[in-house]
């Protein structure tokens, strides 16, 4: 019986993409990253590079993100599963790095503007990032508050396309 489910389960996926998600596409490919102006380190002019890659989960069910590289001070590899429930409006990730950080964000994507955020009493951050005309660069700030009502910037975030 147990073989049977697990038979059952393997062959399951989804059969067409979750056209809620369509709006998603600019995102998906691979993508180096350069990390600037943090907060975090000690000498602000330090640059970090990495690479982000956004590829599409069981035949479009889910958008999948890996993200890792040199990230003086900030987590070297994380990951996202973004989805969507189709009677609303944004997006939801689950978000997981290598410090063992799990979190929770909406998301928002429209026209030229990319929007994630998190509310939380603790630490609350939010990410808007805005895309080159020909939509291969994404400049991109996150900001963090501790109380959700004053915010500072935290760091610059580029995304550049590579294929």
């Amino acid at each position: 019986m147990r073989t049977e489910i697990k038979d059952v389960a393997s062959n399951q996926s989804a059969s067409k993409p979750n056209p809620s998600l369509k709006g998603l596409e600019i995102l998906v490919g691979e993508w180096d990253t350069e990390m600037s102006d943090m907060s975090f380190v000690t000498d602000p002019s330090a640059r970090f590079r990495g690479h982000a890659s956004f590829q599409w989960v069981e035949g479009g069910a889910f958008l999948i993100m890996y993200m890792g590289g040199e990230l003086g001070g900030a987590p070297s590899s994380a990951i996202e599963v973004i989805g969507r429930d189709e009677a609303a409006y944004g997006y939801s990730v689950l978000y997981f790095d290598s410090r063992g950080v799990s979190r929770i964000y909406q998301m928002s994507l429209g026209g030229s503007e990319w929007k994630l955020w998190r509310n939380s009493p603790e630490f609350s951050q939010r990410f808007t990032g805005t895309f080159s005309d020909d939509g291969n660069i994404i400049s991109a700030r996150w900001e963090k508050s501790t109380d959700g009502i004053r915010w500072e910037h935290d760091f610059n975030l580029t995304y550049t396309k590579v294929k």
